[in-house]
């Protein structure tokens, strides 16, 4: 069973591990990429809606504009 919940916060609460898992990408992976490809913009979204932008002010410091989906 590969969907099968691992731990008892994926049991439990799986929409909160699973933003974890996405603000840990785009806070990490993602930042690294934009980083070392040298880009002034990047925007990516993933399956579950969430969405973020990335870009850089003029200071060279990066912003990231994040805006998620929550379906109850």
């Amino acid at each position: 069973m590969a969907n099968a919940p691992q731990t008892i916060e994926e049991e439990y609460n799986p929409e909160g591990v699973t933003r974890r898992k996405w603000e840990e990408f785009v806070s990490k992976d993602l930042a690294a990429f934009f980083v070392d490809s040298k880009l002034e913009k990047l925007s990516c979204e993933d399956e579950a809606g969430n969405k973020v932008k990335l870009s850089r002010t003029k200071d060279g410091e990066i912003k990231i504009e994040s805006s998620s989906i929550i379906i109850m």
